[in-house]
């Protein structure tokens, strides 16, 4: 029995329906609009919700990914041309969409949103079109991509005594076993952690490049319990920024995730799963620090392998039981898989209170925090 749940906001809303593609290395065969497609009509079906019954529509994407400008439009042919909808983009992880749908349903106008989000990351090469969202003045420039940024981080952590090679190693083989029971994972099972890419960073250590899209649908009040037998109340939601140049932070730790996690109750009460948005094992340890959650092989019960459905012990949490972002991390949808995720757990039982993060930008620049509480029981 969990204690009742309490709303900071004007209006209770919830997740009531998720869905995702499977997440593959390389989908040549199917356009944006043709991988996104099954992904909507799965979650709309499983709230009996029409189109044209859906209140606000919002999508994140990036158009560096496609190579055009304004290629988020071509989707909208998966959401259909008819009736006219209310519609709106971020340039962003779907996790930014799900709040301005979030939001718009906080000032009433509207009682439903369909989030939607995808990436296609195998036509070019990921770690050159990330270096474009660097300072375009000292650090782009020098083409630092992802992996050795992410790798400046992690040796950072090892030269303050946070982490070392062989527990980075035991993350990522945790999140990899996790992913054996998650069928749309891109990598499950055992995977070996492989050779350097950026020193002190081994192929293990980084996420898998592919493609893939998720959906989920927002429900207010007693909406939300007519079309979700278990709804997943978002009671808290927060995001935060930091410097842009990585050389201004302290990488071993993350104050913006802190604070996103404050803003949202993170801290209220005890939460049983937490949906990290870590794309490399590193950044798994600055967010477990950021919020609360120990560090592997602390009694927090993250490194027993625990799979998707999978209840934990009394006072335990689970983390990235999905498998995470290093099982699978299609760009601008990792993050909403996060919160998809999280409430999935909520709407089968499997979990009471959960909190799902989101990340965008070098060396966890942007991130946000989520709650996600179901009814008692």
């Amino acid at each position: 029995m969990t204690a009742p749940r309490t709303s900071r906001y004007a209006r209770d809303v919830a997740v009531v329906a998720f869905a995702q593609s499977d997440h593959l290395r390389r989908t040549d065969e199917l356009s944006e609009v043709e991988m996104v497609m099954p992904v909507l009509h799965e979650v709309l079906a499983a709230t009996g919700l029409k189109a044209g019954e859906i209140g606000f529509t919002c999508s994140g994407s990036s158009d560096y990914l496609a190579g055009r400008a304004f290629s988020f439009t071509m989707t909208l042919d998966g959401v259909g041309a008819w009736p006219p909808i209310s519609e709106s983009h971020v340039e962003m992880d779907g996790a930014w969409a799900l709040y301005e749908a979030w939001v718009k349903i906080q000032t009433g106008e509207a009682d439903t949103a369909l989030v939607y989000s995808y990436g296609k990351s195998s036509p070019g090469s990921l770690r050159d079109v990330l270096t474009r969202q660097l300072d375009p003045y000292y650090l782009a420039p020098l083409w630092p991509d992802a992996v050795a940024l992410a790798a400046l981080q992690a040796q950072a952590l090892i030269d303050a005594g946070e982490t070392d090679e062989s527990a980075l190693a035991a993350i990522a083989a945790r999140s990899r076993a996790d992913a054996a029971a998650n069928p749309h994972a891109q990598l499950r099972g055992a995977v070996p952690q492989g050779d350097y890419q950026v020193r002190p960073l081994r192929t293990g250590d980084c996420p898998p490049v592919g493609d893939g899209a998720a959906a989920v649908v927002l429900a207010a009040g007693d909406l939300a319990r007519q079309l979700c037998e278990r709804p997943a109340w978002i009671t808290g939601i927060d995001h935060r920024i930091e410097a842009h140049g990585p050389g201004l932070r302290d990488l071993t730790d993350s104050p913006s995730t802190r604070i996103a996690a404050r803003h949202a109750g993170v801290f209220d009460a005890p939460v049983d799963t937490a949906e990290l948005h870590a794309p490399f094992s590193s950044q798994e340890v600055v967010l477990r620090k950021a919020l609360g959650l120990g560090g592997i092989g602390t009694d927090t019960g993250t490194d027993t392998g625990t799979g998707p459905g999978t209840e934990t012990g009394p006072g335990t949490v689970a983390v990235n039981p999905s498998g995470g972002a290093l099982a699978a991390n299609p760009l601008m949808a990792a993050g909403l898989i996060r919160i998809g995720e999280a409430a999935a757990r909520i709407h089968r039982g499997a979990s009471d209170r959960a909190v799902a993060h989101a990340t965008s930008g070098p060396c966890l620049q942007q991130n946000l925090v989520a709650v996600l509480e179901g009814d008692p029981r």
